[in-house]
């Protein structure tokens, strides 16, 4: 899809990392900003921002995790715009913990943000997108971690596939509508997102924390965020599915898949799933 200056976007998690720079990347090409998120004061700052670069861009409080305050962001988004072609299901939480010992409190958290919050962008957008017939475009942040699990990131790891397999239904579902769908698959980047666990809901952790010391020196050393965004732009329009950003992680990938032929090969030789031959 050629993104162009009639477009509008919605993004959510938009005030500050990969959502502020998609919206910059996306702006450069014309197109007009909704941006959502729960931060107001990072949200003001943003949009002035992106004001000081001559985007026309509005802003919405909004918790993804809540289906009313997404509704009413996409009402505001067509009161202000008049359509919306594009949405960007950015905003999203980290996790982490030991089996066992992860309060369901907090699992629930996670996946009415990561997921859940997909779905409320996916499940509002789609009609307004399908009611102007001119198609669109829904991008949907995962994760490498959507395509390799790591310990001690089991919760992060099962929001994250999800998207990844959700989105891949919603691409051939939505071919029909000349609505395209891209997975953004992200490894380090130097966002605030690992900051985002110490807002979880049974509270715990601090900056002092030895393991939250380690995922912050991470992320200070992944890849600009503008980078991801000018990415993604290039990926949306030339319909990729996946955007990945790390190709370092090729190898990894490689191994699941090994991994994954091997016991689905493993399979053919119990008898009972041998094919018969027709009589």
């Amino acid at each position: 899809m050629k993104i162009n200056k009639d477009m509008v976007s919605f993004i959510t998690g938009g005030a500050a990392g990969i959502g502020l720079a998609i919206a910059h990347a996306f702006a450069a090409r014309g197109v007009k900003i909704m941006l959502a998120d729960i931060d107001e004061e990072k949200l003001n700052q943003a949009a002035a921002e992106l004001s000081a670069d001559g985007a026309d861009v509005e802003t919405v409080l909004c918790d993804v995790a809540d289906e009313a305050q997404v509704r009413a962001a996409a009402k505001a988004t067509i009161d202000r715009f008049g359509k919306v072609h594009i949405v960007v299901n950015n905003a999203g939480v980290a996790l982490g913990g030991v089996p066992g010992e992860i309060d369901m409190k907090d699992w629930r958290w996670i996946v009415e943000i990561n997921l859940i919050g997909v779905a409320h962008g996916v499940e509002i957008f789609t009609p307004l997108i399908q009611s102007h017939g001119e198609g669109g475009y829904f991008i949907n942040t995962a994760s490498m971690a959507g395509h390799g699990a790591a310990p001690g990131m089991a919760p992060y790891n099962a929001t994250k596939f999800a998207v990844v397999g959700y989105s891949e239904a919603l691409k051939q579902e939505l071919a029909p509508s000349n609505i395209g769908v891209s997975i953004l698959c992200p490894a380090w980047v130097k966002t605030n997102i690992h900051r985002s666990a110490l807002t979880k809901p049974t509270g715990g952790g601090s900056e002092s924390d030895p393991q939250f010391q380690a995922m912050a020196a991470v992320i200070d050393g992944g890849i600009d965020p503008a980078d991801v965004a000018e990415w993604t732009a290039q990926c949306v329009e030339a319909d990729r599915l996946y955007i990945f950003t790390h190709p370092e992680f090729a190898g990894g990938i490689g191994q699941r898949y090994a991994m994954v032929k091997a016991d689905y090969d493993a399979c053919a030789e119990f008898p009972a799933f041998q094919k018969k031959d027709e009589v």
